[in-house]
């Protein structure tokens, strides 16, 4: 069975957020993934959604300290407190030293936003371990509520539980017939994985009293489970010719199934999270410009990209302005996640420790 990747409960209350909420909450998700398990499914992470705390009160580095507390003491380490539009200035506040933190900020009509979203990326990549408060903060760009996936997760209306997947290897699977065909057995393999957990997390929602918001289909890789397997089997190597076609026609079978779906719903090329596209990014057969052209026809936009950590607020903030130019003009969810090293200089190499992310270089 493929993993579950996260099941995220939404939760409807306002913040700030008591003890209370976050310890039923947390026995919620617990009763979920007990049930999961019970019928044979891996679990990998539970997870929190809330509402956007800077719609409901200006948040401090005090509340954040207190959720870090309540979390702790619910044994849950993966709440998002959702994009702000302005107060941006604060949100390194919020990470710093709360590791079950995680924030956003939207930038499709709030272009403004940009600047200060970048010196807060550099913030987390000078203040935090190996710059890793990166990994819990992004820029959104028409990004909708109630997916499953972290940072961008956001809660809007009623309580409900989402499901994503650990998906890329079905994909990979799939795309062993080559190119020609490719929706179509990807579409199909998707249906098959993904109806069983479907009908299960939508059985123990009702259970729990809660929505089913549904599934977010997008394959997410993790290391060696690679998305970028899924291209070596249909053009070679990722970023050789034929790499765009391969996206739209993975984009195509995500957004193709009839399952019930939510969030992205869409490919995600996460540079770092995948050993195959950071051997590309490291040999240099895909950059900045190629994911962004991917991204017209998929995904997520750019996710874990490594780039120097003497890079300028002014060339970050440009380079946010381009996800959000793309995401605006096409009308479709793009976000923009990426990791200045300290430290480094381009051409030099990564240093992280976490078993989340693979070494390659930094580079524009």
């Amino acid at each position: 069975m493929v993993p579950i990747r996260t099941l995220t409960l939404g939760v409807a209350e306002p913040h700030p957020l008591t003890g209370d909420v976050i310890a039923k909450s947390a026995e919620a998700l617990r009763r979920a993934e007990a049930a999961c398990r019970a019928e044979g499914h891996e679990v990998q992470t539970l997870r929190l959604s809330t509402r956007p705390v800077f719609g409901d009160m200006t948040p401090t580095a005090a509340y954040a300290r207190e959720l870090q507390a309540m979390l702790d003491e619910a044994g849950l380490v993966y709440l998002s407190l959702g994009p702000a539009t302005d107060g941006v200035e604060i949100i390194p506040e919020l990470l710093i030293g709360n590791d079950a933190l995680s924030c956003t900020v939207r930038l499709d009509g709030n272009t403004a936003a940009a600047r200060p979203a970048a010196e807060a990326m550099l913030r987390l990549a000078n203040e935090t371990e190996e710059g890793f408060g990166n990994f819990r903060f992004a820029a959104l760009a028409r990004v909708p509520a109630n997916g499953p996936f972290f940072p961008a997760a956001y809660h809007e209306g009623p309580a409900a539980l989402t499901v994503g997947l650990q998906g890329a290897s079905i994909a990979a699977r799939a795309a062993a017939g080559g190119l020609e065909g490719l929706t179509e057995r990807v579409a199909e393999a998707l249906t098959a994985e993904a109806t069983p957990v479907v009908r299960l997390v939508e059985r123990i929602a009702g259970e729990l009293g809660v929505r089913f918001g549904g599934i977010d289909l997008s394959p997410a890789p993790n290391g060696t489970d690679s998305i970028g397997a899924a291209f070596e089997a249909t053009v070679g190597a990722f970023g050789a010719p034929g790499t765009l076609a391969t996206a739209a026609a993975l984009t195509a079978a995500l957004r193709g199934t009839s399952l019930p779906t939510c969030g992205y719903n869409g490919l995600m090329l996460p540079v770092m999270e995948d050993v195959v596209l950071a051997r590309a990014w490291e040999e240099g057969r895909v950059g900045l410009h190629d994911l962004l052209a991917y991204s017209s026809v998929c995904g997520t936009g750019l996710d874990t990209v490594p780039l120097p950590g003497d890079s300028s607020p002014d060339d970050l903030a440009r380079l946010l302005l381009d996800v959000t130019a793309l995401a605006e003009k096409l009308g479709k969810p793009l976000s923009a996640r990426l990791f200045p090293v300290p430290g480094t200089r381009s051409g030099d190499r990564t240093a992280f420790t976490s078993e989340y992310l693979t070494n390659t270089i930094v580079r524009w």
